[in-house]
C-alpha cells in the first residue's frame, strides 16, 4: 500500500527492553509491567494504572468492576453510543446489564450528549462514552449529567490516547475508569496490550484481582476489598473474584516503558499531519472530515461522503483501494445493525441519523507519527477528481 493505516513505531529501544526481559528470565507479568504501570498513571495523573493483554480485556475488567462492587450500580442499562468497536458493548451484556444505544454527534462522531439525558432513567447505572478515532467525546457535558443523576461515567479511551477535552480534561482519566490500547494499529504499540486507569484504590484492586483469576495475590496489603492472611503459601491460591486470565507479558510492558518516552514527538507528528489534512481535505467537495472537539490525538481521519458523492461509497473505496489506499469503515458503523445485536440485551432511545450516516457513508484512512503529507495531497486529488 502507498497509503497504509498504521507502522511500526519500533526501534532498537524496543528491542533491548525486550531482551532485557529475555535476560532476566521472567516473562510473565512482573516488575517491567509495575515499573509501566506506574509511568503510565503519572503521565497521565491518576492514581492508579493496571495492564491488561488487550483494550479489549481492560473494558472487560471495567465492567466487571463496576458490576462486582457494591458501592457501584450492579444492574440496569448502560448508556453507549451507537457507533463503537464490538468490545466496548459486549462485556455490557456479559455482566448482565441492559445496553442502551443514543445516536452520535454527526460531526464529532462521539455520543450526542443532547441526546443523553432523555436515555437516563432510574434504571441507569453508568455512561459508557467513547472517544473515537482520536477524539475527546464532550467530556465535561457527560460528567455534569452523571454527576446530577448520580450514576459512573466510564471512559472506551482505546483509540484516543492523548487527547484531551475541553479545560484540558484528558481522556481516559475523567470517567471512574478509563481503557486504553496498545494494540499494532494504535497510538502506542507493547504487541497486545491494555491499560484501565482509574483514582480509586478500591477499584484498583478489583482490577488487580479480576485480570488474574480472581486472586489475591497482586493486591496491595491492607487492602479494603480483602485482607491478606500475610502467610504466602495460603495466600497463594486464595481466590475472591469470578476473574480472568488477562495479564500483560513482561515484554509489553517493557516495549510499554520505550514507548510511553517517545509518546510527546509522536503526537507532534500526528498533530502535524492533522493539521495538513484539515487544510487538504477542506478544499474538497463532497466530502467532510472528523470536527475536532478538544484537542484530538487523530487515531486516523475519519471522513463522511456528501453532496454529489452521498451514497457512493462502494465507488470511493473501490478507487481508493485501486490507488493502494488503505481504508476502513468509522469503526463499527451503526452496531445495532450487525447480525450479534440479535444475542445482546439491548434497547434504543431517539433516532439514529447520524449513526446510519456514518454507517453508509463514512470510512477512515489512517494518520501516523511521520510526515503523511504527500499521501494525504494524493487522496484529495483522488477524491477531489471524481464527478
Amino acid at each position: 500500500m502507498k497509503y497504509k493505516l498504521a507502522s511500526d513505531t519500533w526501534d532498537q529501544e524496543e528491542i533491548w527492553a525486550i531482551h532485557r526481559v529475555i535476560a532476566s528470565g521472567r516473562y510473565t507479568m512482573g516488575e517491567e509491567v509495575k515499573k509501566f504501570e506506574k509511568q503510565f498513571a503519572e503521565f497521565f495523573g491518576t492514581n492508579h494504572a493496571v495492564m491488561t493483554n488487550s483494550g479489549s480485556s481492560a473494558n472487560l475488567i471495567s465492567i466487571a468492576a463496576l458490576a462486582l462492587n457494591p458501592e457501584y450500580k450492579n444492574k440496569g442499562n448502560i448508556i453507549v453510543p451507537a457507533v463503537s468497536w464490538s468490545t466496548t458493548y459486549f462485556p455490557v451484556h456479559q455482566w448482565g446489564y441492559t445496553l442502551r444505544f443514543v445516536d452520535v454527534d454527526p460531526y464529532t462522531f462521539n455520543i450526542d450528549v443532547d441526546k443523553v439525558e432523555a436515555a437516563i432513567d432510574e434504571d441507569t447505572a453508568a455512561i459508557f462514552t467513547v472517544n473515537l478515532l482520536g477524539n475527546s467525546s464532550d467530556l465535561p457535558g457527560l460528567k455534569m449529567l452523571c454527576d446530577k443523576y448520580n450514576i459512573t461515567l466510564l471512559e472506551d479511551n482505546c483509540e484516543s490516547l492523548g487527547a484531551s477535552a475541553e479545560f484540558n480534561l484528558k481522556c481516559g482519566s475523567v470517567g471512574e475508569m478509563g481503557t486504553f490500547s496498545f494494540f499494532f494499529s494504535h497510538h502506542m504499540q507493547t504487541m497486545e496490550g491494555g491499560m484501565v486507569l482509574t483514582n480509586d484504590g478500591t477499584t484498583a484492586e478489583y482490577l488487580k484481582s479480576l485480570r488474574a483469576h480472581g486472586w489475591i495475590r497482586d493486591m496491595e496489603e491492607g487492602s479494603s476489598l480483602y485482607e491478606k492472611s500475610g502467610d504466602p503459601f495460603e495466600d497463594s491460591f486464595k481466590f475472591i473474584l469470578p476473574g480472568y486470565c488477562v495479564r500483560p507479558l513482561e515484554m509489553s510492558g517493557a516495549i510499554g516503558q520505550e514507548q510511553l518516552k517517545k509518546w510527546p514527538n509522536m503526537m507532534v507528528g500526528r498533530r502535524a499531519n492533522a493539521v495538513h489534512a484539515k487544510e487538504a481535505f477542506g478544499k474538497i467537495k463532497g466530502m467532510r472530515l472528523q470536527r475536532e472537539y478538544g484537542e484530538s490525538s487523530w487515531f486516523g481521519f475519519g471522513i463522511v461522503l456528501e453532496e454529489h458523492l452521498k451514497g457512493r461509497r462502494k465507488e470511493v473505496i473501490n478507487i481508493l483501494t485501486e490507488n493502494e489506499v488503505e481504508t476502513r469503515p468509522i469503526v463499527a458503523g451503526n452496531f445495532m445493525k450487525n447480525p450479534v445485536i440479535d444475542r445482546l440485551n439491548w434497547d434504543s432511545v431517539g433516532t439514529f441519523e447520524a449513526t446510519d450516516d456514518l454507517h453508509e457513508n463514512g470510512f477512515f484512512i489512517g494518520n501516523d507519527s511521520i510526515d503523511l503529507k504527500q499521501e494525504i495531497n494524493m487522496v484529495a486529488d483522488i477524491i477531489g477528481n471524481i464527478k
